[in-house]
């Protein structure tokens, strides 16, 4: 089935041939899906601390930072601008040469509250010898567009997220990176030090570096902190097979394997890599300027507050297991604390002798852990919080993406359908046991809960393989607890039009 060529290429890559044909066994069969308890409400899976309790988190996080944790924040960065921009290239590419629908009318009827307006209208000036209202007013709004898009102007059809410019301040613009670097600033400094990694392509790391090493002098002296900012990019070693319709191999057409990256659950080989005590992850778009940094600010802290006392405890009944001679008392409250803190359940846990509770105990209790701040449902795509069954036959929290559950299933789609809350990708994680060591991270993953998408290439239809996602089935033997947060601490970026949202503007 593999010729010498592709056998090197596998070993390029870091891939077994097993790996390949384990992935073309995957295509065949499919994944399976998740068998459902219910969707976590709050009283049922998701807490939802008052004020008081909010202000007791903070404190508690603030009292594990002074002790001198390394804390990361973690951000994947490498997702391209190019759905952004996908009205703005169905207009430049379109028969219509003036705005007509109401998004393109709403772009350039606000285009100068843009913040890379300033930049655009340069841009402007040096392709066509005008402005961006000289443009207008000669209803040159292709030009418009194109000195946005293209790479002779600001490239934003192409650039990440990241290097966007997001947000206008009095003395300049900042882009999402930035937002980043300052939100460490505020919840992740220890020791007057906070480590940020983001998670880049290849092709645009030298920009993402060149932006760091030009910006990080002025927020290290205006936050007063020194910066420790790292990159790393998906490794080869987590593509994965494209395969043809008949699930085959897939071949370009001069006869080459076609790989395609696993998906953003292939950077828990990343995540695992960081050296840290503590890591916050956050998607790169959803940042806000200065003036509503306050709320994100506090709920960070209270889920990172959460966070570390449940993990405090859990620590507290690992070592106390060690000792020995645990009395009965003492293991019901640690089965207490399995079911009501991380809301787990073991089936028949009343029937195991004691010698098996104290080991299904050490097991539930030494797992890498996250506070997952879910928001209510306001319509968003996405997955949601979920109590589900396990391999093993426990119920835990679950963040479900909707291929993970069986449509034809009157009862999962009512609970999919009718779920209160909503994923929005704010995780504080715990990746060391309670002796000090780093977990190894994929070990956690759940094989078992990728998907298969359908993809073309050149014009030819094929199937892609995902990887288990990072915060669904790469993380789904962690200890999960779900936190509500305010909405108003979701504030994505899926279109060019939503910077104009008030959450985005000065």
């Amino acid at each position: 089935m593999f010729t010498a060529d592709d056998l090197k290429l596998l070993a390029d890559k870091g891939i077994s041939e097993q790996q390949i044909l384990h992935q073309l066994e995957q295509f065949r069969e499919g994944f399976p899906y998740l068998k459902l308890r219910a969707a976590a409400a709050i009283g049922n899976g998701i807490v939802a601390p008052t004020d008081a309790e909010c202000q007791a988190l903070v404190e508690a996080w603030n009292d594990y930072k002074a002790e001198g944790h390394r804390i990361t924040k973690f951000v994947p960065a490498s997702g391209a601008a190019s759905r952004m921009f996908k009205n703005m290239f169905e207009f430049r590419d379109g028969n219509h040469d003036a705005p007509i629908s109401d998004f393109e009318r709403h772009f350039f009827d606000n285009i100068e509250d843009f913040a890379f307006y300033p930049a655009l209208d340069d841009a402007c000036q040096v392709l066509y010898g005008e402005g961006v209202q000289g443009l207008i007013e000669e209803e040159r709004y292709k030009d418009v567009v194109s000195a946005m898009l293209d790479e002779e102007g600001l490239n934003y059809g192409q650039l990440p997220k990241g290097l966007l410019q997001f947000h206008a301040y009095k003395d300049c613009a900042r882009t999402p990176l930035e937002e980043h670097l300052v939100e460490a600033a505020l919840y992740a400094v220890s020791n007057g030090e906070t480590d940020v990694h983001f998670t880049v392509s290849s092709e645009h790391r030298e920009l993402f570096e060149e932006l760091v090493e030009r910006v990080l002098p002025t927020y290290e002296a205006k936050y007063g902190i020194k910066y420790h900012v790292s990159f790393s990019e998906q490794k080869p070693s987590t593509d994965t097979l494209a395969a043809t319709m008949d699930n085959e191999p897939f071949r370009t057409e001069d006869g080459q394997l076609l790989f395609r990256p696993g998906g953003h659950g292939a950077l828990i080989q990343n995540l695992s890599d960081l050296d840290s005590d503590i890591v916050f992850i956050k998607n790169i778009d959803n940042v806000v300027p200065d003036r509503l940094k306050p709320a994100t600010t506090l709920w960070k802290q209270v889920l990172a507050g959460i966070l570390v006392n449940t993990q405090r405890q859990a620590f507290a009944y690992l070592h106390r297991l060690d000792e020995g001679n645990v009395g009965q008392a003492e293991l019901q409250e640690m089965c207490r604390f399995l079911s009501h803190d991380l809301c787990t359940e073991i089936p028949g846990i009343n029937e195991l002798s004691e010698q098996e509770l104290m080991e299904t105990l050490r097991q539930k209790f030494n797992r890498p852990m996250r506070a997952c701040g879910v928001v209510k449902n306001v319509g968003e795509p996405g997955g949601g919080p979920f109590l589900a069954f396990n391999a093993d036959g426990s119920v835990s929290p679950q963040i479900l993406e909707s291929s993970q559950i069986d449509s034809h299933n009157p009862t999962y789609m009512a609970m999919f359908t009718g779920g209160t809350h909503f994923n929005p990708v704010d995780l504080v994680c715990a990746v060391r046991d309670y002796q000090g060591n780093k977990f190894n991270l994929p070990q956690y993953v759940d094989p078992a809960t990728g998907f298969i998408s359908y993809k073309s290439k050149n014009g030819k239809d094929l199937k892609a393989l995902e990887l288990p996602g990072l915060w669904n089935g790469a993380m789904s033997d962690w200890s999960t607890i779900f936190v509500q947060v305010p909405l108003e601490t979701f504030n994505p970026v899926k279109t060019v039009n939503d910077l104009l949202r008030d959450q985005h503007q000065p």
